[in-house]
């Protein structure tokens, strides 16, 4: 075991991030994608190429963590209900493109002399799409909950299902038995396992991260995060089961948890991580000295393969309905070889239903299927484009699916301010994502019908994962001015569409949130003192309109002043309101609008002079 405290322990690890470092952006600077710099930069650092490091085996091990974390965070995001609802797509479409795939992939396979047998475990592997490519694509483009991403997950899922399967049957295709236990144990344990995972997500998980989080200890709930994936992970694979499979179910569980967007914020640095030297391990275990006298055959079957799946997928997509831009989207999405290729071919080697240097040329064109993927996927979107372009009908969401699995405003805090504030919105059938990080304060929200999520509004990863990056208003409602100031900061760099309202703690606080340009804000003492006074004037006997009179011309007044303050910083179009009635000008650019507001102000209190010298 290497000695953690020796120079040499770290130096691996410099060097894998050294290459990603060089290598990523490179590949971005030239528009290829992530995906090839790290596979790229995997050849590069491996046996292969300059060979610092020498058992890619190892790395890839650990590296397929990061397809485990990546399923956990899609099953986070979906709801047993709209799995249900995508049960014909998962078992029809995923079933139907593995048969045809597989059958299309086998005479490819025996063309060049391998037996039947190992044939059939490279068609079946090649088959398989890459989970993590597909996956990271569709996040990146928040593709995910459109119709063509609904169908490609659900092939996806359908696949890693069928992976469990395929390893049990490789053994006895060569004619041997894994185990000695009887099928029916197997499957009792693989049962066993689920019914496990499934007890622990309803009745255990929540109670443990409301304690926790209770803690207030951050990193012991991002090291419960962790336990959560591995364990379930774990579970799976000792049940017989996929690892990626169990980690999922583990994440469908916790889809309906208070606490789902801040397991999502915790994983997501590991999984992009681990997904990053997933690729660079995929990279590395390409034997160049194999592979390069092979290279035209090699890219010819490529070519033959991403054409074949291709075809096939975008002949079921048409099928099951999809449009032709999305049938063109998912068959570029689906068209390159999976992770798992890299397990079932070596697996079909070690029990001889393929030579070793078989194993090597399928496992590189595996790989190199993973390279000329994302390029079939950006040629897919050109096509998409231009076809858009010329008939002028964009097909690209299913706006029916957004609005039942995203909140068209975020609501952050939900206190006091917060809560009625989000009655006006539920009462109107508007789509809400409510967080909060009070657990208490969540336990008594879930007693009154209200499903409030636990997260840290501060922070850019929780954000993310709650759906700001969709949402058309983030409404902030906590009364911590330096937190509410900081997420205003952070949501105006990250989120410049989104229309941001904000509950202002004082006068001062309202003055720092319109330097940071938010869209509405409001004073929360401002209305209801107002409303407090006017009622004390009626109470002593003031008429009713000299009341109401009064009120607005002290809101107004107070108004012009705090526009005054800030005239010479502020943005056009801000929305003030006290409850006086006085609206913004129409939307001016920043000049103008502060001299605008500036003439108004010197109007109102010169008006407001006259009448006092008069009286």
């Amino acid at each position: 075991m290497p000695d953690p405290h020796s120079p040499g322990f770290l130096v691996p690890i410099l060097i894998l991030m050294a290459a990603a470092v060089v290598f990523v952006p490179l590949a971005n600077r030239f528009k290829l994608g992530a995906i090839i710099g790290y596979l790229i930069a995997g050849i590069a650092i491996g046996p292969s190429g300059l060979g610092l490091v020498t058992d890619p085996a190892t790395t890839l091990g650990i590296a397929e963590l990061g397809v485990v974390m990546l399923l956990f965070v899609i099953g986070l995001e979906l709801k047993l209900s709209r799995l249900f609802a995508m049960r014909r797509d998962i078992v029809g479409l995923g079933g139907l493109q593995m048969v045809l795939c597989t059958a299309a992939l086998l005479p490819l396979a025996m063309a060049v002399g391998t037996e039947f047998k190992g044939a059939l475990v490279v068609a079946f592997a090649l088959a398989l799409s890459a989970t993590s490519i597909a996956l990271r694509i569709l996040q990146d483009r928040g593709d995910l909950q459109t119709a063509y991403g609904q169908k490609s997950f659900a092939v996806l899922l359908f696949q890693d299902i069928a992976v469990a399967p395929a390893l049990a049957v490789v053994p006895l295709l060569a004619g041997k038995v894994a185990s000695d236990s009887p099928a029916w144990l197997a499957v009792l344990i693989a049962a066993a396992g689920i019914a496990g995972i499934v007890a622990a997500g309803r009745w255990l998980l929540n109670p443990l991260f409301r304690l926790l989080a209770k803690s207030g200890a951050r990193e012991v709930m991002t090291a419960a995060a962790l336990l959560v994936v591995l364990g379930s992970a774990v579970v799976m694979q000792s049940a017989g089961m996929s690892m990626a499979l169990g980690a999922f179910l583990a994440g469908l569980l916790l889809a309906e948890s208070d606490f789902r967007h801040q397991l999502e914020a915790d994983i997501e640095p590991f999984r992009g991580l681990l997904l990053g030297l997933f690729f660079m391990s995929v990279g590395m275990t390409l034997q160049l000295g194999v592979v390069a006298p092979q290279v035209g055959p090699l890219l010819g079957f490529v070519a033959a393969v991403l054409g074949l799946k291709a075809l096939i997928v975008f002949a079921l997509g048409r099928l099951r309905g999809a449009s032709t831009g999305d049938a063109v989207r998912m068959a570029a999405l689906l068209s390159p070889a999976g992770e798992f290729a890299f397990v079932l071919i070596p697996l079909a080697a070690q029990f001889g239903l393929i030579g070793g240097r078989e194993a090597v040329l399928w496992t590189a064109l595996a790989a190199l299927t993973m390279v000329g993927g994302p390029l079939l996927v950006r040629a897919s979107e050109m096509f998409c484009r231009m076809r858009t372009r010329k008939t002028g009908v964009r097909e690209d969401y299913d706006l029916d699916g957004l609005g039942r699995t995203s909140g068209s405003v975020l609501v952050i805090g939900f206190g006091r301010f917060g809560q009625l504030s989000t009655q006006l919105l539920l009462a109107a059938d508007v789509d809400v994502t409510v967080i909060d990080g009070d657990v208490d304060m969540i336990k008594s929200a879930a007693r009154f019908g209200f499903k409030v999520y636990y997260g840290d509004g501060t922070r850019l990863d929780v954000l993310r994962a709650a759906g700001a990056d969709k949402a058309r208003l983030i409404a902030i409602c906590v009364d911590d001015k330096a937190a509410a100031t900081h997420m205003v900061e952070i949501i105006r760099a990250e989120f410049p569409l989104a229309k941001l309202h904000v509950r202002a703690y004082d006068r001062v606080h309202a003055l720092a949130l319109m330097d940071r340009n938010a869209d509405y804000i409001l004073r929360e003492t401002a209305p209801a003192a107002l409303r407090f006074g006017r009622e004390a004037l009626t109470a002593i006997g003031i008429d009713p309109a000299t009341a109401d009179e009064v009120a607005e011309d002290v809101g107004r007044r107070d108004e012009a002043r705090l526009l005054a303050q800030h005239s010479e910083g502020l943005m056009g179009g801000m929305n003030l309101l006290y409850g006086t009635g006085v609206r913004p000008e129409p939307l001016l650019p920043p000049k103008a609008a502060a001299q605008s507001l500036s003439a108004q102000t010197e109007v109102l209190v010169a008006d407001r002079a006259s009448e006092e010298v008069g009286s």
